[in-house]
Parts: structure tokens; sequence; C-alpha cells
């Protein structure tokens, strides 16, 4: 498996990779960074291709606060830019009854000091994108929010390494084992995603 990809599966470049992917998908959900965790993280249960070496597989630990770190720094960045200029994200917001309903659980689940709902969304397909720019748009305090949100990368980050790493051992080194980890991670985001639409058909 990851014959294509083994170099750089086995070089310190996949951390840079996996961070700018995390990073970024805040902006564009679509970016493969479930994927790209996953493989790295089976690599480092089973070595291929060039990572044929113990020195050569990345770190499990490294890979978590490599991910981890990479979420929230792009939660922080997607916050700032909502909060700094909160009218256009607003009217943006307004023309979404999604976003609308999205923003307004956040915000009473945030002055609740119940946060879940910002780890809940990060396993969501584009849940991440809305609760950040959610929180800045909504003018909450970093003191609000970023706590959450680091306890949303870590629990994502953990998760989704676990998957790819324990997935490699009972698996072995082989698509297979990627692709039960990813359908894994896929069903994690369909529950997250029924679990924030349950507020607002409870409200309605």
């Amino acid at each position: 498996m990851l014959e294509s990809v083994g170099s750089l599966i086995g070089s310190p470049w996949i951390y840079v990779i996996v961070a700018i992917s995390v990073l970024f998908d805040v902006f564009l959900p679509v970016l493969p960074s479930g994927l790209l965790v996953i493989m790295a993280a089976t690599a480092a249960a089973a070595g291929t291709g060039a990572a044929r070496h113990v020195q050569d597989v990345p770190d499990i630990a490294a890979l978590i606060l490599c991910a981890a770190t990479a979420s929230v720094l792009g939660d922080f960045v997607a916050y700032r830019l909502a909060r700094r200029d909160g009218g256009r994200f607003d009217r943006a917001i307004a023309r979404s009854r999604r976003l609308t309903s999205a923003q307004e659980r956040l915000g009473a689940a945030v002055a609740r000091g119940g946060g879940a709902l910002v780890v809940v969304a990060r396993f969501a397909p584009a849940g991440r994108s809305v609760v950040s720019i959610g929180a800045g748009a909504a003018r909450r305090t970093s003191r609000e929010f970023l706590p959450w949100s680091a306890l949303a990368g870590l629990v994502w980050a953990a998760y989704s390494v676990g998957l790819g790493y324990f997935g490699g051992h009972w698996l072995g080194a082989t698509w297979l084992a990627t692709g039960v980890s990813l359908v894994a991670l896929i069903a994690a985001g369909a529950a997250a995603a029924y679990l924030m639409r349950r507020p607002a058909a409870a409200a309605r």
C-alpha cells in the first residue's frame, strides 16, 4: 500500500503537508486532511515504501501534536477574520438558514459554558468552518472559544491517528486498512452532523 506516496510518508515533510492541509481545510473543507493523517498513521503502524526503517516512520505523538496544533491555528485564523470583519460574515451567514441556526446553537452552547458543540462540529463536514466563523461573527471572546477549539483539535487528531495506526496494526499496510479507517472517520462525521441537526429539529 501507499507505494506511490511511500517516499513522502517516510519523509519529515509529511508533518509539513499534514499541517498545511489541516490548517487550510477550515477554509477549503474539500482538502483531504483526514485522509493524509490516516495514511501517515498507517505508515507509522506498518511502515511502507521508503518508511521501512523505524527512524523513517512518522512518530505517532508528533503526528497527533502536528494535526491538533494546525487545527487550532486554522480555527483561530478563521475566528479572527470573522471577528474583525463581522459585518460581511453576518450578511453571509444571514443568507443561509443552516449557518444561522448553527451560529445560534453555538452562541447558546458557549454562553452556557458547554462548548461540546465545538468538539462535535470538528468531525462534521464543514462543521469546523461553521463554528469557527460563527464564533468570530458572533463576537465570542477567544477565552470562550479557543479552549474548546483546542480540545476539538486534539480529540479529532487523536481519533484520526488512532484509526490509521490501529487499522495498520490489524489489517497491515494495505489500501483496505486505509479504506476501513476512512469509513470510520466518515461515519463519525455523519454522526456529528446528525447531532448538530438535532437541536434545530427539536426547536422546530
